[in-house]
């Protein structure tokens, strides 16, 4: 018997409408749904069929999750691994992609919705302005997971760029005193709490207060970090922003489906 693939889909940062339409999709043809249930609020489960077997994994192991998505597909079900936001930042699907492998199991994966693409929308802010920044770092600073040292925060602050600080809210301080290397002191912070959920929390604060803020309000987990330029308009009028515009827009810029005749 052909075994079907495994499904690993990204679920969005929380609210069940953000899971893309393939998302849904799967999941409403599931067998077998294996899920992050400390990450991954039960309302998403509406959309799986009533008959669907739902497996919660927050205290399994990543060998047990294998082993029960590979045992589900060896018996002909379809099998779902619902993961938070987008399974390829911090989803840790590399080790459950080689176990599938070595079992001879198929997999395919569906992006998802990452909680930084949301907390910029929930601000209401482009996070690349021309002239302003274009570069956009998605990184975390070491804990139990060591970053490369290539990577140590102090080195990625010193671009400036739209930095978005993921699963470090328990090693705050240590964090802030690394952006402080090269951000201004001043620089605006988006501290988001459990984007998507009914609970969600976001403060916009300055560099210098983000530990402050981090630790009066209790946030441990789920938080992520948005420290930016491009977040200056959230606290002041900025000219710079009135100036800021992409040249694929601008009338002086002429390109194949706009050509020069049609410019206004």
């Amino acid at each position: 018997m052909t075994t079907k693939p495994v499904y690993i889909v990204g679920a969005g940062p929380g609210d069940p409408e953000l899971i893309t339409i393939k998302g849904r999709n799967l999941l409403a043809k599931a067998d077998v749904v294996i899920y992050t249930n400390s990450l991954i609020p039960r309302e998403m489960l509406v959309h799986c069929q009533p008959a669907a077997e739902k497996i919660p994994t927050a205290a399994k192991t990543l060998k047990v999750i294998a082993n029960l998505a590979i045992a589900a597909a060896r018996k002909g079900k379809m099998v779902v691994r619902l993961h938070d936001g987008d399974p390829a930042l911090y989803g840790a699907i590399h080790e459950q992609m080689r176990l599938l492998s070595e079992a001879g199991i198929r997999f395919e994966i569906i992006p998802g919705i990452s909680a930084y693409q949301l907390a910029a929308a929930r601000l209401g802010t482009e996070l690349t302005i021309p002239g302003l920044v274009q570069t956009i770092i998605l990184t975390r600073i070491s804990g139990r997971t060591q970053v490369p040292a290539k990577e140590e925060l102090a080195s990625l602050a010193a671009h400036q760029a739209s930095l978005c600080l993921y699963l470090s809210a328990r090693h705050i301080e240590n964090a802030q005193a690394k952006l402080a290397e090269h951000y201004p002191s001043d620089t605006i912070v988006a501290v988001c709490y459990r984007l998507g959920w009914p609970d969600e929390k976001i403060k916009v604060t300055k560099l210098s207060n983000m530990a402050a803020i981090s630790r009066g309000e209790d946030l441990e987990r789920t938080t992520l970090y948005l420290i930016s330029p491009a977040l200056n308009h959230l606290v002041q009028s900025d000219s710079d922003y009135d100036e800021a515009r992409s040249q694929l827009y601008n009338p002086s810029h002429d390109h194949l489906f706009r050509p020069k005749s049609e410019q206004a």
